[in-house]
């Protein structure tokens, strides 16, 4: 693999990861315009399935003979799988609404340490050291982001239970989507998802919304929502990891935890002490630590 081809690599990760750090802000604000949960992921996901089949329509037009069509078993299976997607949606969106951006993004990186977990219970062995001591610092990288150390911060239990359940269901759909029908393009893998995703948004919006729906919100944020939470961030990604390589490609997404940070503290003025980058960036350096282990492997 050309150095080229890597930086390439590099750069598309990094603007996905970007994206997706930017996504929770954009999420405040429009509940700070009255917006309800089940409209705001409704508008997304509805936006973004459109985006995605004018993709897919595209691809299959350039490369009439040589797209590998989804079988209606890929099809099950991507969409139970997108089932967590759904839900990381959800628990995420319900999550920044009654806690702070910059503490929503650190609990959503628990996957960290959920993901090594689920690993050692599925393969049934234990972790490596160097996994070990990463699990350690995210843990104590995390006590210093959410800041739970001082008294005077008091963070709504409702919005840590949502933040918990976001990164269990994101390290669900990690290690499903990565195994999942990995023959057919990224394009209808990310379709078929989506729509597994959209059964559980829609459930949750019929079951949720007392009021009328607003359509305002498709104009307003919905657009917003999907290129930069289901379109952008997926589609960059998939094309950049095969050239990164995991191991990279994972260090290098690790940027949408600052920039989520750094989103809340420009656009909605939350407080991020000086603490709470400390608590960050060993985070970050957790994420390093694993995947230099994996790269050392490999």
């Amino acid at each position: 693999m050309t150095k080229n081809n890597v930086l390439k690599g590099v750069f598309l990760v990094a603007f996905g990861a970007t994206s997706y750090g930017m996504l929770a802000t954009f999420v405040k604000m429009s509940y700070d315009e009255g917006f309800t949960t089940a409209e705001v992921t409704t508008s997304q996901f509805i936006l973004g399935i459109i985006g995605i089949l004018i993709i897919n329509a595209f691809q299959k037009a350039k490369h009439k003979d040589t797209v590998v069509n989804a079988t209606p078993k890929n099809i099950a299976q991507l969409m139970t799988a997108g089932t967590s997607l759904g839900m990381t949606s959800l628990f995420y969106y319900l999550a920044v609404k009654y806690i702070p951006v910059s503490i929503g993004i650190v609990l959503l990186m628990q996957t960290v340490w959920m993901g090594v977990l689920l690993e050692m219970i599925l393969e049934k062995k234990l972790p490596s050291k160097q996994k070990v001591v990463a699990v350690i610092i995210v843990l104590v990288g995390t006590v210093l982001a959410t800041n739970i150390t001082q008294n005077e911060i008091q963070l709504d239990w409702r919005g840590l239970v949502w933040g918990c359940l976001a990164a269990a269901s994101f390290t669900t759909t990690m290690f499903t989507a990565n195994r999942v029908a990995t023959e057919i393009s990224s394009a209808q893998r990310s379709l078929y998802m989506l729509l597994g995703g959209a059964v559980i948004v829609f459930s949750f919006a019929i079951a949720t919304q007392t009021t009328p729906f607003n359509f305002e919100i498709f104009a307003k944020w919905g657009i917003i929502l999907a290129l930069f939470g289901t379109i952008i961030p997926p589609m960059l990604m998939n094309a950049g990891f095969p050239l990164t390589g995991i191991g990279l490609g994972s260090i290098v997404s690790a940027l949408e935890l600052p920039v989520s940070v750094m989103m809340a503290y420009v656009l909605l003025n939350e407080q991020v002490i000086f603490l709470q980058w400390v608590g960050i960036i060993l985070i970050i350096i957790a994420i390093i630590i694993m995947n230099l282990n994996f790269q050392k492997q490999k």
